[in-house]
């Protein structure tokens, strides 16, 4: 079945930078969109950011500036590289594949976790 794997969280200080990817399997990125999503502690989930079959963009509003959604179709991988990392992007970050484009995302990943300290 489609798998999507999270990697590159981790814990990092207040100004710092992660990337996060998404690797997926039987299932083609270049093909679908793509999202990422996060969900903190007691709060709900949120969109970060999304990529659309023809590489536009979009960002919420609090990230913008700061994050940058990208894909490796050759390694059929999306990638979300965040910079000047704050202590209130600390949360679980998932990316998710939107088979049909009209933003009901079908598959999920399990998430990988960010911390970031002040």
């Amino acid at each position: 079945q489609v798998q999507l794997v999270e990697s590159g969280g981790g814990s990092v200080q207040s100004g710092g930078s992660l990337r996060l990817s998404c690797a997926a399997s039987r299932y083609t990125i270049s093909s679908y969109c793509m999202g990422w999503f996060r969900q903190a502690p007691g709060k709900e989930r949120e969109g970060v950011a999304a990529i659309d079959r023809d590489g536009s963009t979009s960002y919420a509003d609090s990230m913008k500036g700061r994050f940058t959604i990208s894909q490796d179709n050759a390694k059929n991988t999306l990638y979300l590289q965040m910079n000047s990392l704050k202590p209130e992007d600390t949360a679980i970050y998932y990316c998710a594949g939107d088979l049909h484009c009209l933003g009901s995302y079908e598959y999920w990943g399990q998430g990988t976790p960010v911390t970031v300290s002040s």
